[in-house]
């Protein structure tokens, strides 16, 4: 158990990561936490980026604190990236951390364990929200998938405003324009979105995951879904996310991909698998026999990409086609995300809260499968397994 008599307070400090505009706490859910007996302080335009000035903050109760060092002093710290999700820039904040905190936020503990084992050693613990378990009661505070949506939907834009051409069929006076031809790769939370998106745009739209289970819910919004003869009944672990597969069902893949790619204006590509490199689905013959003007967009840039060419927030273009590698579509719509992964946030913080009191009951799936650190020590048995042979056992 964690607590005193005081209230705990609640840290929220600006994003340090480059180029991060979103926030990890909105105003309008202030009033929920302090109701729970907790108080707020905010690093001094914390929000600004995403819309939120430090005014409207006050008027729901927090306080505005100028020092960030007085802010990460706090009982409770929640961050949109920490540790491993924010390696460089994130340093410089591990010196201010002390034992029995707690560190809430997107930490990237498969991909950067090393990083979150330096965390772990200050005696923190820390909760990676990215690994929530897809489970019915943990809806609410599921970040991948509120930000998924946020990553969905820009992509079609960011798309849009790239192709030279138009997403709907128009019949006019100086003849009839075609509808854009959309490939989207993955049918998740961010694929569906980009379906979603695609087709109020008017673009004919279709779609591939290696999961038929999802072909329902791609035709309900009006994409045709391209079927690959492969088992793929062990393409999804018992927590909802993409296993890794054989080198033979990823060339099927590429087959596949490469027949509808090369009749397609557009290519999204959402395929990733927790804690391992982005499969790679596209390659540069199939990007060279692409139509010039032709976009990809690969929204597993920030883990190697989907497409062979991807590089990580960066344009390229290979034999007429434009292939961008953005890795943090949510901030570009900050107002909106910071909302949605706030509610994330808090509904994950006001869980752990009972009578007034933070209490980590490990016996809980949802603290269980989120709490990657405590006592000095790595606990998450997944990261355990990716840290050095030498590393700390679970505790």
């Amino acid at each position: 158990m964690v607590g005193a008599e005081q209230a705990l307070v609640i840290g929220v400090p600006k994003e340090s990561f480059p180029g991060e505009r979103r926030v990890a706490l909105v105003p309008t859910l202030v009033p929920g936490l302090v109701k729970a007996g907790l108080e707020v302080r905010l690093e001094a335009g914390a929000g600004r980026r995403a819309g939120f000035s430090d005014s409207q903050y006050e008027e729901k109760g927090v306080q505005i604190v100028a020092s960030r060092e007085e802010v990460l002093a706090s009982d409770i710290l929640l961050h949109v990236r920490v540790a491993g999700g924010n390696r460089h820039a994130g340093q410089a904040d591990l010196a201010q951390l002390r034992a029995g905190q707690i560190v809430i936020g997107m930490a990237d503990p498969l991909s950067n364990p090393q990083t979150v084992q330096e965390v772990a050693e200050r005696g923190v613990s820390l909760f990676a929200l990215e690994l929530m378990p897809r489970i019915t009661r943990a809806q609410g505070m599921d970040v991948l998938s509120s930000m998924a949506t946020v990553a969905g939907y820009r992509a079609v834009l960011v798309a849009a405003m790239t192709l030279p051409k138009m997403f709907p069929m128009l019949m006019t006076a100086a003849g009839t324009l075609a509808a854009a031809k959309v490939f989207i790769v993955g049918a998740g939370v961010a694929g569906l979105q980009a379906i979603a998106t695609a087709r109020r745009l008017g673009a004919v739209v279709s779609a591939y995951d290696v999961r038929p289970a999802v072909k329902e819910q791609v035709c309900s919004l009006g994409a045709r879904f391209m079927e690959l003869e492969l088992d793929a009944a062990a393409a999804e672990d018992a927590g909802g996310y993409a296993k890794e597969m054989g080198e033979t069902f990823y060339r099927r893949q590429r087959e596949l991909m490469g027949r509808v790619a090369t009749e397609s204006d557009i290519v999204i590509t959402t395929a990733l698998i927790p804690g391992k490199p982005a499969p790679r689905l596209l390659t540069a013959s199939i990007v060279s026999a692409m139509s010039p003007g032709s976009v990809i967009v690969d929204l597993a840039a920030e883990h190697g990409g989907n497409c062979e060419l991807t590089r990580p927030d960066e344009t390229v273009v290979q034999d007429g086609v434009t292939i961008l590698g953005p890795t943090n579509l949510p901030s570009d719509v900050p107002f909106d995300a910071s909302q949605m992964y706030a509610k994330n946030i808090t509904t994950f913080l006001l869980h752990l809260m009972t009578d007034h009191r933070l209490r980590l009951n490990r016996e809980d799936e949802i603290v269980r499968s989120t709490l990657v650190a405590h006592g000095g020590q790595i606990v998450h048995p997944k990261v355990v397994e990716l840290l050095p042979a030498e590393g700390p056992s679970v505790a």
